[in-house]
Order: structure tokens, then C-alpha cells, then sequence
């Protein structure tokens, strides 16, 4: 795992303390969050475009249909800005000025890559799956080569990067803690539902066991550190 140098860029100016650079707390979030946000300029405007993502070592990959924008962008080789937040939990201070949120977040700098080596794209599009659903890559139906031509893959080795987490109860000012209000934080935890079967199915398939056991408190992520 890397490290990161903090830079004119990456640097956490707000709540610096907050601020992390290391890789032990960048990829976990990168890893858990099934959601990333993808900034670009193009003609002189800015577009953020959230996509679904995976990390395979010190890289990110996206991928999705020929025709995507940022897809063209990104295999162009241009500059990207990789986002991600997770929010953990509403934070109720005594004072209005001081309410927050317990949140762990990260922000990737790279240019974007094409791959075209057909095992490597099949690595990618392994990683992105098994991101979304461990185990489902040997369990569902491989792209045939239709799909495959279809499909535009994007590396983006990371190049800078910090996270700003922050944890914990509210902090007041002295004199708020005696007022008569309620302060604390308000957990917010994602929930997994009970899977639901495709009315259209055909026949009846049981529910796989890595379905049924399906969370997003990942510990798959020496897995995603192959590179």
C-alpha cells in the first residue's frame, strides 16, 4: 500500500486535523463505498458524474458504455477528480453553529487510462462486479463478446489522494453545555434488505449463500490490492 505525499492539492485545508493520508485509511472507504463521483472539465465546464467503481491496487477502474463522456474524457488521458463519501451518523450539538456529521470521505487525483488488453479488461470488469457482489463474477453469466465490444474501461492510477474523517460526539463552546437541549449523534447505518426474486424468472434458482450473507462491512480489501 501507498502512502501519499500531502500537496498543494490533497491537502485537507478545513478541519486539517481530520486529514489523512495514508493508504490504511484511503482504500477501506474507496473499498466499502459502492458509489463514486467523478469530476472532469470539458469545453471549459465542469461535470461531476457519479458511476459505479472498483480499486484494483493503486488504481481506480470505471466502466460503462462507448458512447459516456466521461469515458471518452477519461481514456483521452485527461485529469480526473475521484470522490467518495460515506455518512456514518448526524451530529445534534447543543448550538446550531456547531451541528455536523460523522462522515469518512476521500478525494483521488489521477489521469484517466483506456485499457485494451482483453485480459486485463476482464480483470476489471471481475473487480467492479465482485465490488458490487463478492462472488457473483463465477456465479452469473460472463460477457460474451458483443458486451465486450460494447464496453469502454478506464484505469485511473492514483496519484494523489487524502480522506477527512470525522468521528465522535459534538463539540460546544464552555457555556452551551448547560443549556436544556439534547446533543448527541444520530448513528445512521446502511441496511441490507431481504433479496427479492425476478417476477420474470423461469424456474425457481435458490438464493445464493454469499446473497443471503451480503453486507457491506468489507473485508475483501486485500483482495482489491493485487495489481
Amino acid at each position: 500500500m501507498t502512502n501519499f505525499d500531502k500537496t498543494h492539492l490533497n491537502r485537507v485545508r478545513r478541519m486539517s486535523e481530520r486529514g489523512h493520508y495514508d493508504a490504511s485509511t484511503i482504500y477501506p472507504i474507496i473499498d466499502e463505498a459502492l458509489i463514486c463521483h467523478v469530476g472532469f472539465i470539458e469545453d471549459g465546464r465542469p461535470f461531476v458524474i457519479p458511476t459505479i467503481h472498483a480499486r484494483i491496487g493503486d488504481a481506480i477502474v470505471i466502466h460503462g458504455a462507448k458512447a459516456s463522456r466521461l469515458l471518452k474524457h477519461a481514456g483521452a488521458g485527461n485529469e480526473l477528480c475521484v470522490t467518495i463519501t460515506i455518512l456514518d451518523g448526524l451530529v445534534m450539538a447543543r448550538s446550531v453553529f456547531h451541528h455536523s456529521m460523522n462522515y469518512r470521505s476521500v478525494v483521488l487525483f489521477g489521469k484517466g487510462e483506456l485499457i485494451d488488453d482483453p485480459d486485463e479488461r476482464l480483470q476489471a470488469m471481475t473487480a467492479v462486479t465482485e465490488h458490487i457482489m463478492p462472488g457473483r463474477w463465477a456465479d452469473a453469466r460472463g460477457p460474451n463478446e458483443l458486451e465486450l465490444s460494447a464496453t469502454t474501461i478506464v484505469r485511473m492510477p492514483i496519484e494523489m489522494a487524502s480522506a477527512k474523517v470525522r468521528t465522535g460526539p459534538p463539540g460546544d463552546d464552555d457555556e452551551d453545555y448547560g443549556l436544556d437541549v439534547w446533543a448527541g449523534v444520530i448513528p445512521i447505518h446502511q441496511h441490507i434488505g431481504q433479496p427479492l426474486d425476478d417476477p420474470k424468472r423461469t424456474h425457481d434458482v435458490a438464493v445464493p449463500d454469499y446473497i443471503r450473507r451480503y453486507g457491506r462491512t468489507l473485508s475483501a480489501t486485500v483482495a482489491r490490492d493485487a495489481t
